[in-house]
């Protein structure tokens, strides 16, 4: 058994298209829950380099994130009791790096892909583009035909894989609760 199993870690992802309020709704589970989230790590990285990335800064990025989950699981195992149930929200994951390399640059590390097959999840929450995109330095795809566009490719993965998911959509308190909802079901 892994150690996630026998620490009980339920690891939920959160995962969608850019401005789909993602570390919103992480902030706010983890409030919920009383436990922590694992932040998106390609937002600090292009902050501290620049918006000018290439798809080996994909690969780069892609490593953070996950060195970054790494802790977040390790500091949890450590924190916790054996047997307790502690949900921790992960704002972005190797999917999301999957989509972005993939539509961006038409390719995708083998990394990445080898990633996807080695993490587990409890559970995904596929944030909708139902809300309107807010523009900040780092967003690229304002509009609708690209959001759509990658809200399907994210929509196709999850249908694809095996990990139980829903799609949450609505406004900001409609959405809490809806992935409250998912997320009991799984505790």
């Amino acid at each position: 058994m892994d150690s996630i199993s026998e620490t009980k870690i339920i690891k939920i992802a959160v995962i969608g298209p850019e401005s789909t309020g993602k570390s919103t709704l992480s902030a706010e589970l983890a409030a919920h829950y009383k436990s922590a989230w694992c932040p998106e790590y390609a937002r600090g990285y292009l902050l501290e380099h620049g918006m000018g990335y290439t798809y080996d800064d994909l690969l780069t990025i892609a490593k953070g994130q996950a060195a970054s989950e790494d802790k977040c699981v390790s500091k949890a195992t450590t924190e916790h009791h054996i047997g307790d149930a502690y949900p921790l929200i992960i704002d972005t994951e190797m999917y999301v790096m999957k989509v972005w390399c993939e539509f961006v640059f038409n390719n995708c590390h083998l990394w990445i892909l080898d990633q996807i097959a080695q993490r587990n999840y409890h559970l995904y929450l596929l944030c909708d583009t139902d809300l309107p995109w807010v523009k900040d330095e780092l967003r690229e795809y304002p509009d609708l035909e690209n959001r759509a566009k990658l809200f399907a490719i994210y929509k196709d993965i999850m249908i694809n894989q095996s990990v139980p998911w829903k799609i949450i959509s609505g406004e900001t308190g409609k959405r809490l609760q809806s992935a409250i909802a998912a997320v009991d079901e799984i505790l």
